[in-house]
């Protein structure tokens, strides 16, 4: 039995005194919610105020991003140490964001100017490796943009950024990743991929760890769903066989509407 993984984004949003008072108006909304792994991801600045407003309640702290070396010239970069000395307990990778891929087009970012936002999948392959060494738990983002899947390159694409992603992880390494698919044109646009369908890829993600590894590590590896997840569609989207919990991004903003996400995991 695979534990639901409901992971909170709340991308570039809430000041340290915004972050905590989520926490407090949170931890009550979920008191009950002992089935389920909670993970709430702020911003770098909030990191370790979000955690100490968290205390000993069953939530974890997870950062933004990772930069794969600990130290150094690296200017704007965080490392694992930084992130666990800071409270964190996971990472996401590769968010489609991050990727400089986007639901909602952004022109100011065409360009050179969209070049901050540079990951690819070798940058992927190795923050997971970062992670994996400083005790993070990685959650690899992956997913399809609207034009991947108009022209059937759904699966193909998310099979190759999942194989890119474990490019060198041994089976051992396994044991603690957690991969969420959210196709990029149902990031942030009220467009959610019907429970069958996300159901359908997030099996294919575990048929790509399969193919990888034994059966018994893809039966082991959860995989969430992302993309404008909210309390009125979480529960169908729970009860899909290949579906282990969510990476919620706007209904992760108020502590009603995650709470309500979470509580449908329980």
């Amino acid at each position: 039995m695979r534990k639901p993984i409901i992971a909170g984004n709340w991308k570039l949003h809430k000041t340290i005194a915004e972050a905590t008072q989520f926490v407090e108006e949170f931890k009550p909304l979920v008191a009950d919610a002992q089935g389920v792994e909670i993970v709430l991801c702020p911003v770098f600045t909030a990191l370790f105020s979000t955690s100490q407003a968290i205390g000993d309640a069953p939530i974890g702290v997870g950062a933004q991003d990772i930069y794969w070396k600990s130290n150094g010239a690296y200017t704007g970069e965080v490392s694992g140490p930084l992130l666990l000395d800071a409270g964190a307990k996971y990472v996401l990778l590769g968010h489609s964001e991050r990727r400089g891929r986007f639901g909602v087009p952004e022109p100011d970012l065409e360009g050179a100017a969209g070049g901050v936002f540079g990951d690819s999948d070798q940058s992927v392959n190795k923050k997971l490796f970062a992670a994996l060494e400083n005790g993070l738990v990685p959650i690899v983002c992956i997913g399809e943009t609207l034009t991947e899947r108009q022209n059937g390159h759904t699966d193909a694409v998310v099979a190759n950024q999942v194989t890119m992603a474990l490019e060198n992880v041994s089976a051992e390494q396994m044991a603690t990743v957690v991969f969420a698919y959210e196709p990029v044109w149902a990031i942030g646009t009220g467009e959610t991929c019907d429970a069958i369908e996300a159901n359908r890829v997030c099996g294919v993600v575990r048929a790509t760890v399969e193919a990888k590894f034994r059966g018994e590590i893809a039966q082991k590896t959860r995989v969430q769903y992302g993309g404008s997840v909210k309390p009125d569609n979480a529960k169908e989207l729970l009860s899909m066989e290949h579906i282990d919990g969510a990476l919620v991004g706007g209904a992760s903003l108020k502590a009603d509407s995650f709470a309500a996400v979470v509580n449908a995991a329980n």
